[in-house]
Order: C-alpha cells, then structure tokens, then sequence
C-alpha cells in the first residue's frame, strides 16, 4: 500500500516538473511529543524547492522517513496550488480584456449616450444662465 502511495507522489513530481536534484533537504530535531525518541533522533524533514522558493517543514510523525513523505506531498501541493493561481489570474485577466472589447448591444449604447447628454444637462444648468455682453 505505501509503494503505491509513493508512485503516485512520483508520478505528481513529474507532472509538476518537480526534479529530486532540485530540492534541499535538511533533517532536525523535532519538538513536541514522542519523549526520548524526539530528542535523540532527526525527525523533522525541512524540504526547499530551489527553482521556487518555496519551504516546507514537517514534523508530523516520529519516523523520518514518513516525514520525507509528508513533505514532498505537501510540496507539491504548495507548487500546484500556486500554478492554479496563476493560471486563474490569467483567466481573468483574458476575459476581462475579452469583455472590455466587446461591442455594445444597440440597447446598452443608447442607455450610455442618454446618462451623458444627462450629465451634461446637469453640469449646463450648473454654470448658471449665458450673459449676453
């Protein structure tokens, strides 16, 4: 069961183009519970993508090798959450440019021309009445 775990997470990395010679990986002590355990062995697992930047730290379990797990999952949903962001962004930025473009129906430019000739009606009245010098 835990292989096909890991497969899955391999198959994620080459889909997200993430590359094991680009990441760091440092092991430190945890803190927390698990008593003797936690103070003798270098459980927590902090993983950096370098091409990103992006760090991730994880201290979950008492086995460092479930951890090296638990980060490179969690990694990869940090770098998948980000390229969906991206991609949304520039979703919305195509379709607002797509409806700024867009030509006005016959009603909506006639509905705009009336609300300037009001305008201009109310800023006309503003200047109080034409002297006649």
């Amino acid at each position: 069961m835990r292989v096909g775990r890991e497969e899955d997470l391999a198959v994620r990395f080459r889909r997200l183009e993430i590359y094991e010679q680009d990441l760091s990986e440092h092991f430190v002590r945890s803190g927390g519970h698990g008593g003797q355990n936690v103070n003798k062995v270098s459980s927590c697992v902090i993983l950096t993508h370098r091409p990103s930047g992006i760090t991730v730290r994880c201290e979950e379990e008492r086995s460092q090798a479930r951890n090296r797990y638990l980060a490179r999952k969690r990694l990869a949903d940090r770098i998948e959450a980000l390229r969906k962001s991206q991609r949304d962004e520039e979703r919305r930025a195509l379709e607002r440019r797509r409806r700024q473009k867009r030509t006005r129906s016959k009603g909506a430019k006639e509905n705009m021309l009336r609300a300037k000739r009001h305008r201009s009606e109310i800023k006309k009245y503003r200047r109080g009445p034409l002297r006649d010098e």
